[in-house]
């Protein structure tokens, strides 16, 4: 049995054990599809001086130690059996406003950055969920309704402080430790170890415009092929998400959701041509201002339990493979979980794709979609209803692969992927293992898809 007393005179943070109250709020995975997932202890960490004392403590006592951030790992890697290092207390938010330098806390989340940033009117791209924690989001590179514009949420980082599994407490940047520095910029979060702070290059806010229109399932395969063909000729300003689902009881429904760093005339005439394709039954185009934007497209879900799967296309996928986007989703086989079942294509290129493939850990800088898949339900449902909505996930996503390549979004992890360190990785693959041979060739920092050496 393990004696927790030793570990508790190590450090400066607060040690939680199963039955303390406020212990599930700290070691719940946000997918509830892991909810039986139960660590031994969870230390909310106080500085990385308490990172580096907790990782040394459990390899002496052989336990093993994940860290977490916003807890939101799509693959429930942010909990584990032994020892969970929170970071959630580790949240400042500081601007040099001389410089628009912005330094946070390696357990900052989206909302509070967001609400520090809004008093100095700067931004970088970040995502548009509040509780998203920027380790998870940076690390696996960070797509955000300005990366077309502005390029990753990684493209914006300047430095790191990363506490590795021999307690070390480095800072990387271009110049120093550069190999963990690129690491880091998209090769995914707890592999090399833990960071406990970020310091991004920000900008100042411009006003935006945004939209949201919604169609009947009817129009679903003219409206893809049409805002494909949209986003192909698109100027950088513009990002989308073109996305198609449904719900159990429910019609299925067509939907495209987006920014334009310009005006809201603009922005209308961009989507001109899916307007005259089809009229939706909602058409909200406005202006904004950057903030308003912010809490528009503020994206939420019911929660519960749900998996998504990845690939990308350099180009708009064929009328087959819109038919078999839409075929599938008529065809998802329910469940209890309202957020229910579909596809969705997130806008790339643009600046995403002026950076070299080797420049940043980040691969997929040829994509101009991500096609997200994904169902969703509840950890009620019976056993069969589970099965079958993976079983309806795997299908589709093998049916796919005739249309788009097999290159999957880290940040959206999918813990049921073959090939997953190719398909994550890419071209860069070797070169991360060396940095993770280099930096942790024991493998303190392991999940089912960690990098290995």
């Amino acid at each position: 049995m393990i004696e927790w007393t030793d570990l508790r005179g190590l450090v400066d943070g607060r040690l939680w054990l199963p039955g303390d109250a406020g212990f599930g709020e700290r070691s719940r995975a946000h997918n509830e599809r892991y909810r039986d997932v139960r660590p031994a202890a969870v230390l909310s960490v106080a500085s990385a001086a308490d990172v580096a004392a907790a990782i040394g403590w459990a390899r002496r006592h052989r336990v093993p130690v994940v860290a977490r951030g916003g807890g939101h790992g799509y693959a429930g890697t942010s909990v584990n059996t032994g020892l969970v290092l929170d970071l959630q207390d580790l949240d400042e938010v500081l601007v040099d406003p001389a410089t628009a330098l912005v330094t946070v806390g390696g357990g900052a989340r989206t909302k509070g950055i967001h609400d520090v940033l809004r008093k100095f009117d700067l931004m970088f791209p970040l995502g548009n969920g509040d509780d998203v924690g920027i380790g998870g989001l940076v690390l696996g590179g960070g797509v955000a309704a300005s990366s077309r514009a502005l390029g990753l949420t990684c493209d914006s980082l300047v430095e790191t402080e990363i506490v590795l599994a021999d307690g070390s407490i480095l800072t990387c940047d271009e110049s120093e430790n550069a190999d963990l520095f690129w690491a880091c910029r998209g090769g995914g979060g707890g592999t090399f170890g833990v960071n406990t702070s970020f310091t991004f290059q920000a900008r100042p806010v411009m006003d935006v415009s945004t939209c949201l229109l919604l169609w009947h399932w009817e129009h679903a395969a003219d409206v893809l092929t049409v805002m494909q063909e949209v986003m192909r000729d698109a100027p950088d300003r513009f990002a989308a998400r073109i996305g198609i689902g449904r719900s159990s009881g429910q019609d299925g429904v067509v939907s495209v959701i987006g920014q334009h760093l310009g005006p809201a005339a603009e922005l209308r005439e961009l989507l001109a041509p899916a307007l005259a394709t089809a009229r939706p039954h909602r058409a909200d185009i406005a202006d904004r201002t950057y903030w308003d934007a912010v809490e528009y497209l503020h994206h939420a879900s019911a929660g519960g339990a749900f998996a998504v799967r990845t690939r990308t296309t350099p180009a708009p996928l064929s009328g087959a493979g819109v038919r078999t986007l839409v075929a599938a989703v008529e065809e998802w086989p329910g469940s209890g979980n309202p957020d229910g079942g579909g596809a969705a294509l997130f806008t790339w290129g643009g600046a995403i794709n002026r950076v070299g493939t080797a420049e940043t850990a980040f691969p997929h800088r040829d994509a101009l979609f991500l096609l997200s898949l994904d169902t969703a339900w509840e950890p009620g449902d019976p056993p069969e209803t589970v099965r079958a909505n993976l079983d309806w996930l795997a299908r589709l996503h093998q049916d796919m692969g005739e249309f788009a390549a097999d290159a999957s979004y880290i940040n959206f992890t999918d813990p049921d992927l073959r090939g997953w360190p190719s398909a994550y990785h890419g071209p860069n693959l070797a070169r991360l293992i060396e940095i993770k041979r280099r930096h942790d060739p024991d493998r303190v920092f392991d999940s089912p898809q960690a990098i290995r050496p």
